[in-house]
């Protein structure tokens, strides 16, 4: 038989407990009012050195002064904040360091007239590039993958030039890029389709991509939806603005070109390049920009050439190029891969994909290559200027 609980102990242990919060409750009301009354341990020190009249200043070199190596604190009154005005209409498509009259005076060898040259401090502008006229606010992606409002880069020249490949059509009001390009003329989504058949792009293996001559940055665009950033650049050349549209449609994109100075990214920066028709001569300079991608590539990404030369033998007649030509600039960029260690994993129609190795045990023949000059540790950033192979 269960026994009853005692009703007498369990009002007693109630009474203890509240017993003990009250007292507790006291206790901190009582040390509160006792610290607030000056004699608490802090408080006392203080008043106690109150009393003795001791000087605040107890370090007498300490300065509360701002200590800014600017004149910002010296501006008086009458001097007025410097504002600049509007640039003349004529300089709407002014880029600094990228003035197409001033490249021209360049030398054309190695695409230096296509480089970065800016002014003299005497030549630069000191006025604001003002907006084309009826500029609108872009539209929010990703309508603006597809979409541009002409007002914000009016310029039909690129929907003459390339109707058929379909980069650009002019329709109202607004620019539609149809996905289209050079090599992909039937949309760039088609074209990353055949390319996922041999790179592992769906399963997060490639996140990062450059796009070598981007045009409008289609390709770009299109990888997006397959969790895929990429960067593009582009030459500011007889494309009129590809760049510009590139950038109006959302696309991270730079004007930039592969001459004489090595890509502004960090090394092993990116899972894939990209060139299609790019028009960059791989196989020239010992290979130098080549070495150069195999700088920003990771170990085991992989590099995407498409367009000339890749299967000459039966498009030098489309090209309307020798065939001897062709075949000894294909042959240079196999040259070029196989001393960088690269991995051919496809060539087919005008498709060719080489994948960077993972690690220099795989590559332990090229060690005997006379041809291969191998970097110093502290040249690992440098092979542009040095002419050397990074060790993976």
């Amino acid at each position: 038989m269960a026994l009853k609980p005692n009703s007498a102990d369990g009002r007693t242990r109630s009474w203890v407990q509240i017993f003990i919060v009250f007292g507790l409750c006291c206790f901190f009301y009582i040390l509160g009012a006792w610290q607030r009354s000056g004699f608490g341990k802090g408080d006392s020190i203080a008043l106690e050195i109150t009393k003795h009249g001791a000087d605040c200043a107890i370090i007498p070199s300490l300065n509360f002064e701002t200590h800014h190596a600017g004149e910002v604190g010296n501006v008086g009154e009458s001097e007025k904040i410097k504002s600049f005005q509007p640039c003349p209409p004529r300089y709407v498509d002014y880029t600094p360091c990228q003035d197409q009259k001033r490249a021209m005076t360049f030398p054309r060898d190695n695409m230096i007239y296509r480089e970065r040259h800016c002014p003299r401090e005497e030549e630069k502008l000191h006025c604001l590039v003002p907006a084309p006229k009826g500029y609108v606010t872009p539209f929010p992606w990703p309508k603006s993958r597809d979409y541009v409002p002409y007002a914000n880069a009016p310029y039909k020249a690129l929907t003459v030039e390339k109707a058929i490949q379909n980069w650009i059509q002019y329709e109202g009001n607004v620019f539609r890029f149809p996905g289209g390009g050079t090599q992909f003329p039937q949309g760039a989504d088609k074209y990353i389709d055949q390319l996922a058949a041999v790179i592992p792009i769906t399963n997060g293996t490639v996140r990062t991509a450059l796009d070598t001559g981007c045009g409008v940055a289609s390709w770009g665009a299109y990888l997006w939806s397959r969790n895929v950033l990429a960067m593009s650049f582009a030459p500011r050349d007889s494309h009129e603005a590809q760049v510009q549209f590139a950038l109006e449609r959302g696309v991270p994109a730079v004007i930039g070109v592969l001459g004489t100075i090595k890509m502004p990214y960090p090394s092993r920066a990116f899972d894939m390049a990209h060139c299609s028709r790019c028009l960059i001569p791989w196989g020239a300079n010992d290979g130098m920009y080549l070495k150069e991608v195999d700088r920003v590539l990771r170990p085991g990404g992989y590099w995407v050439l498409s367009g000339p030369p890749i299967n000459w033998r039966n498009n030098y007649k489309a090209w309307q190029r020798p065939k001897e030509e062709l075949e000894e600039e294909q042959q240079k960029i196999e040259d070029v891969a196989k001393l960088l260690c690269w991995e051919k994993k496809h060539e087919k129609g005008e498709i060719a994909i080489w994948q960077k190795r993972v690690n220099d045990e795989s590559c332990r023949g090229r060690e005997d290559d006379s041809q291969a000059k191998f970097c110093k540790a502290e040249e690992a950033n440098d092979v542009w200027y040095e002419l050397c192979l990074r060790l993976l």
